[in-house]
């Protein structure tokens, strides 16, 4: 820690663990005087030419000067920062803040001298990008919002540091120096690059879990059975293609094998690196094998031992100390208390995990944060997904146990650009970071589906879980989670019937669907099912009982060459009698025609159809062909097989999955068609719109004296109007009646006709109740309302009454914007009134909402036609409802200190609206740790 003459406390908060481009991890803090020896040796590792760009000229060692300087700060003026694994040093970054005239200065000089060194073995490790970022957010904390840096023309590697950082630069060259100076204020630009260094290193680091060379499984008991043996049985059973050791501490000295897989007492004693430690030994043995591995150089750790948060606080504790522990190596860890990892790639073959059968291979990720599911999911896909049938596998497979470090948000930047992963499956107990995990499923959605059900929705997460408190319902976190493209859904049955059919069919171009099929009555079934979920069904088509192959391959074929069609699904129950269709011709036949049509999706639905469901899971190669032994004409044969061409198809070809029940399969492709429009609407986002009237600057000076009187305030109703004013949002005046005179006087100020309200909380916003009186054309008729409704719920001091100008009738809407610490900035739209409460029919989007969002949002709530002249009543200025939207996005984009803004109600008439009633509150701006420097989530 720092002595007594330093001005300010050691900044605790200034620590950080960040992942590298290479995907391990180091330690950032600040530099103290007790790192003297630390910053002598690190020096002393340092390369002569690495010396010499850092200080201009032959520096073979620091002299006690050099090293008081260098450890010495204040924390304000100057600063240094190292990044430490194993708790040395590998790098160093340190700022000295200066005048005009380059000399040491302080504050309010807002300039300072920038200069790194890293170890030569780290260089290309990405250790000076992550340090600059965090000494730039240190500098701006500290009020300086530029740093220069004078860099050797040669030093080729520092200058592209400085240059690809994204920031506002100049760059000039004299004396043979190359002078840079930039700008610390982040920019569009530094963000992308932060966001894709971030993305690099974090899907790396995961690479490195997932595709090890080596692999040592740590607690493999002497006997059969227990966790880790059987660990280690999958992992040999799989046909793991790296070096696998079993390690027991227990083991005889002259025992060197196990289960066939070479054996020792310590990682340490393996002759080569171990990329990858399973730890199964008891929670208590777990900090001394850390140590161990992060000696020797393991690079990650699936850590299956249970004994953590989730056992109470205790736990909790140890698993703090687990985390920071394996950092301090650069290790990251998945778990504890995790199921294990699987990746079905023939390059890997690795079932690192507690699954005695590894999947199938193939081209779905799975994600579950909880091993019960886990094992549910792998099951269900393994016997062709629990009533879905078809050949479906997966390509990794990850059970993140209590996430304490690898979390959901670091295997979607793994499975983004993952080329062996289509397909997206998530089981989510909990959101650590919501605005991480919303940008990036962003992104993931654009490229590949995302299918996501969420556990623990009405209750807290699991204990083993850190997550950030929310003041948002799970509604809302849901519908934003759509707006990113997350295809959302309630149960596991639901994750896989959909991840199946995005699997193995292409997306549908839009939602009109046609039913065929031999059952006239699950045709019908399909029908309804389909109206339930959004969908423009086509009436059933119904082939009969009697249809043959040939039949079903005609109507499909005709089906999926219609042109008012944009997916097919087939309904199939068993036919009895003699020359009944077998299910191997059957899918033949549906393969065939689908074959021929290969861009609109197609189902079956099946009753009691088990042979068709296994023949359509086969590839195609394996259809019956004429040549094939003759069949006798059962209700199982197929004579007609050879009436169809065999789908010759590529080994990935789309295969047809089947249902057992329609409302399934309807309910699969009503997700696939949601989601296929958002990829539209995404490819075309639509934009935030300027406005000329928009006064930011004034808004920016009101805010800035508004919260010079304290922390966080709710406005009054002139200040209210002022600023709203600003973003050109107008507000009706409503003037306060305390007494009946008092009434007839605004009125006469206003204008008549007026509303009498009241507006105590009990009656505000609650027509229904009889608090309002309207269209009050003169002195007489106000006098009446005012005593009536003082006769009806009390006093004016308890009723609160306010006199306000009558708007033109319409459509009573209420807008809301709130700052969440978790989710970020929401927009919230809905009609006013008990009924739409009551439902929770409100709508929500990210801000800043684009002018193509604004529109959705108005559309996407279930009274919306009430907007639309519904029953022949006039049509709603929706124009300026989306006007209004933006305008009150712009304003809390614009300052974060407006945490919360609520418009109610605001009357759509059926030319422009009318604003009623308004409250704004303002407070210093959460901390967005997004715009901040890449950091791990703390422990």
């Amino acid at each position: 820690m720092q002595t007594s003459p330093d001005r300010h406390e050691y900044p605790a908060h200034w620590e950080a663990d960040v992942v590298l481009r290479d995907g391990g991890t180091a330690r950032i803090r600040p530099i103290t005087v007790d790192d003297a020896d630390r910053l002598v040796s690190f020096y002393e590792q340092v390369s002569d030419e690495s010396k010499y760009y850092r200080f201009f000229a032959p520096y073979p060692r620091l002299s006690a000067k050099d090293v008081h300087r260098f450890t010495h700060h204040d924390f304000v003026d100057r600063v240094g920062l190292a990044a430490t694994v194993g708790g040395e040093f590998i790098a160093t970054v340190r700022y000295d803040r200066i005048g005009a005239d380059g000399t040491p200065a302080s504050a309010p000089a807002d300039e300072a001298e920038v200069a790194f060194l890293v170890q030569d073995a780290h260089q290309g490790r990405g250790v000076a990008s992550a340090l600059l970022e965090h000494i730039g957010a240190v500098a701006r904390e500290r009020g300086i919002r530029r740093f220069a840096a004078e860099v050797l023309p040669a030093n080729t590697k520092m200058i592209k540091v400085f240059t690809d950082a994204g920031y506002t630069q100049k760059r000039s060259f004299e004396d043979g120096v190359v002078r840079l100076e930039f700008d610390l204020e982040p920019t569009d630009r530094s963000l992308a690059v932060q966001y894709a260094r971030e993305h690099r290193a974090e899907a790396r680091s995961v690479q490195r879990l997932l595709a090890p060379g080596s692999v040592a499984v740590i607690g493999t008991g002497r006997t059969p059975g227990g966790v880790g043996r059987s660990v280690l049985g999958n992992i040999r059973d799989a046909g793991y293609t790296g070096r696998l050791y079993a390690v027991n501490k227990a083991l005889p000295e002259d025992q060197k094998e196990l289960d066939g897989v070479p054996a020792h007492r310590s990682v340490r004693d393996i002759d080569g690196p171990v990329d990858l430690a399973v730890v199964a030994v008891p929670a208590e043995h777990v900090p001394e094998v850390v140590t161990e591995c992060g000696e020797h150089g393991v690079q990650g750790l699936v850590v299956v031992s249970a004994g953590y948060a989730e056992s109470g606080l205790e736990g909790r504790e140890r698993q703090r100390a687990l985390v920071r522990h394996a950092r301090t190596y650069g290790m990251r860890i998945i778990g504890p208390n995790a199921f294990g990892i699987i990746n079905t790639s023939p390059r890997v073959r690795l079932n690192a995990s507690l699954a005695p059968e590894v999947p199938r291979p193939g081209r779905i990720g799975l994600f579950a944060q909880s091993g019960a599911i886990g094992i549910a999911l792998l099951s269900r896909l393994h016997r062709r997904g629990g009533g879905v049938t078809g050949v479906t596998g997966v390509s990794t497979f990850v059970s993140s146990g209590n996430r304490a470090d690898v979390s959901g948000n670091d295997v979607l930047q793994y499975w983004y650009e993952d080329p062996d992963t289509d397909v997206v499956l998530m089981y989510l107990e909990s959101i650590g970071n919501p605005r991480k995990f919303t940008r990036l499923a962003r992104r993931t959605a654009a490229a590949k589906p995302l299918v996501v059900v969420q556990g623990a929705r009405h209750a807290a997460a699991p204990q083993g879980h850190a997550v950030r408190a929310t003041r948002l319902p799970h509604a809302t976190v849901s519908a934003l989670l759509r707006q990113a493209g997350v295809i959302r859904v309630d149960t596991i049955t639901e994750l896989v019937d959909t991840g199946l059919l995005l699997d193995r069919q292409p997306l549908p171009a839009g939602p009109r669907v046609a039913i065929l099929g031999n059952s006239e009555s699950l045709g019908l079934l399909t029908y309804d099912a389909c109206l339930a979920e959004g969908l423009r069904p086509h009436p059933p088509q119904d082939l009969t009982t009697a249809a043959s192959a040939a039949d079903f391959h005609a109507a499909l074929s005709r089906a999926l060459a219609d042109d008012r069609c944009d997916a097919v699904v087939v309904t199939a129950i068993p036919a009895v009698g003699e020359g009944s269709v077998g299910d191997a011709a059957l899918a033949q036949a549906l393969r065939s025609a689908s074959a021929a049509a290969p861009a609109k999706p197609v189902l079956v639905v099946h009753v009691e159809l088990g042979g068709l469901a296994e023949a359509l899971s086969a590839a195609a190669s394996t259809a019956p062909a004429a040549s094939d032994k003759p069949q006798q004409n059962t209700p199982s044969a197929a004579p007609a097989a050879e009436e169809f061409p065999a789908a010759e198809a590529p080994e990935d070809a789309h295969l047809i999955p089947a249902y057992p029940a329609a409302e399934r399969a309807v309910r699969a492709l009503g997700q696939a068609v949601t989601y296929a429009q958002w990829r539209r609407d995404a490819a075309d986002p639509g934009k935030v719109p300027e406005y000329d009237d928009i006064q930011e600057k004034g808004a920016a000076a009101l805010i800035g004296g508004l919260l010079a009187r304290g922390q966080g305030l709710t406005l009054g109703t002139d200040e209210t109007c002022d600023l709203l004013g600003h973003y050109g949002v107008q507000v009706h005046r409503a003037l306060p009646a305390p007494t009946p005179d008092a009434a007839v006087e605004a009125a006469r100020t206003l204008g008549y006709p007026v509303a009498l309200k009241a507006t105590a909380p009990h009656l505000r916003h609650r027509a229904d109740l009889g608090g309002v009186r309207l269209d009050l054309a003169d002195e007489d008729q106000l006098r009446r309302s005012y005593a009536e409704l003082t006769d009806l719920f009390g006093t004016p001091e308890e009723l609160r009454p306010v006199v306000q100008r009558m708007a033109p009738r319409g459509v009573d809407v209420v807008v809301r914007a709130v700052i969440d610490p978790a989710a970020g900035a929401v927009l919230s739209f809905g009609l006013a009134g008990a009924a739409s409460q009551l439902l929770g029919d409100t709508a929500h989007r990210l801000i800043p909402v684009t002018d193509r969002e604004a529109t959705s949002l108005v559309r996407s709530i279930r009274t919306a036609p009430l907007l639309f002249g519904w029953r022949g009543s006039a049509p709603a200025d929706t124009r300026a409802l989306e006007e209004l939207l933006l305008r009150v996005s712009r304003l809390v984009d614009d300052h974060p200190e407006v945490v919360a803004v609520t418009l109610e109600p605001v009357v759509v008439a059926s030319h422009g609206l009318s604003v009623l009633g308004a409250s704004v509150r303002l407070a210093p701006p959460p901390v967005r740790d997004d715009l901040g420097p890449r950091t791990l989530p703390a422990y």
